[in-house]
């Protein structure tokens, strides 16, 4: 989708100019992992309009293929509008360090996403190919609000055509307003959607926040219990860390230290961290670092991605020991960590 940021922190109505953007779960994660070297398709559909274009050439900038977009000549591209707290004291403020989105994507041309974009050539090709597909329970919610379950039957899709050897990664990313159906429609229940289509993945993602929201617990093993079926189950806990299940065993690793400029789009850069770790054949220990590495980076900046830590710079963060790690601040762009035998310190540049 477009995004509207404001120029000004602060409740929306007190915000003058906005500047343009791009977000959106699946395309921030398309973005993250092209970043970290990784050859990844983008498949959705855009409005036949401005935005769509700017998206699409936006998208394409971040090395990553386009080719599987589908372009609708009569729904628009959606956008949402990001509100930012500023601490004014003001009723309607969020409040510093928090954010909110404001989604106008009813009717959008992502929202009529179906099991035919399956068949377009373009798309067929690249799930041909692909070694992994990653797909979020925000697909699996379109069209849930009109009544319609199209998303979801593209998830179920995906993961009832996976070819030998494919892996298929689900992101829960829960998100309420997408399950409100219309009064008079047949109601469904998320909770059992989302679950449904998780367990049929090979590594699932899920922040503790939204854990306990549908499954009442946040605790890992509770968690694992409930979604047996995944190969990998990741549970995150925002600023604490983030705990990875491969069968029973488990492996916990703290998250990094951060100066949060904004927190949006960090779970996607974790998640492009986490796959591109598992891609490269790393252990769990460092599929999870890499991940908050990567989550760090988009929480000390103001848009929805950034850019990692160079490769060198990369290696040497996932190289340290579990103290120097635990040591490791990150702010204004920068994760530094001083050296335990001298007065020297290791640094990674992130991109602003």
């Amino acid at each position: 989708m477009i995004t509207l940021l404001p120029e000004q922190a602060g409740p929306l109505e007190a915000a003058e100019l906005f500047r343009r953007g791009m977000g959106g779960a699946e395309s921030n994660t398309a973005c993250a992992l092209a970043s970290l070297g990784v050859p990844t398709a983008w498949v959705s559909r855009v409005g036949a309009d401005g935005f769509g274009r700017l998206l699409l050439t936006e998208i394409a900038a971040h090395g990553v293929d386009v080719s599987g977009v589908e372009v609708d000549p009569h729904r628009p591209t959606g956008l949402y509008v990001k509100e930012i707290g500023a601490g004014t004291g003001s009723v309607h403020d969020l409040g510093t360090g928090r954010s909110k989105l404001h989604y106008y994507r009813s009717a959008s041309a992502a929202s009529a996403l179906a099991p035919a974009a399956l068949e377009l050539p373009a798309v067929a090709a690249l799930l041909a190919t692909a070694r992994l597909v990653h797909l979020s329970g925000i697909t699996a919610a379109l069209g849930q609000a009109s009544g319609g379950d199209s998303g979801r039957r593209l998830v179920q899709a995906v993961l009832d055509r996976r070819r030998p050897g494919q892996l298929v990664s689900f992101d829960m990313n829960w998100r309420p307003a997408l399950w409100r159906r219309l009064q008079g429609s047949a109601a469904v229940d998320p909770v059992a959607v989302l679950a449904g289509l998780a367990d049929q993945a090979d590594v699932v993602f899920i922040g503790s926040d939204e854990a306990e929201i549908l499954f009442g617990t946040a605790d890992p093993q509770r968690l694992r219990a409930l979604l047996p079926g995944p190969r990998v189950l990741v549970v995150k806990n925002a600023e604490h860390g983030a705990c990875a299940f491969e069968g029973d065993a488990a492996v916990t690793e703290p998250a990094l230290r951060v100066e949060v400029l904004e927190p949006i789009g960090a779970g996607d850069a974790f998640a492009a961290g986490y796959l591109a770790g598992l891609l490269r054949g790393h252990d769990q220990r460092r599929r999870l670092r890499l991940g908050h590495v990567c989550a760090a980076s988009t929480l000390m900046v103001a848009h929805d991605h950034a850019a990692p830590p160079s490769p060198a710079e990369l290696d040497r963060l996932l190289e340290c020991t579990p103290r120097e790690w635990s040591g490791l601040r990150a702010g204004a762009g920068v994760i530094a960590a001083a050296a335990p035998t001298d007065d020297s310190a290791v640094t990674a540049e992130a991109a602003s």
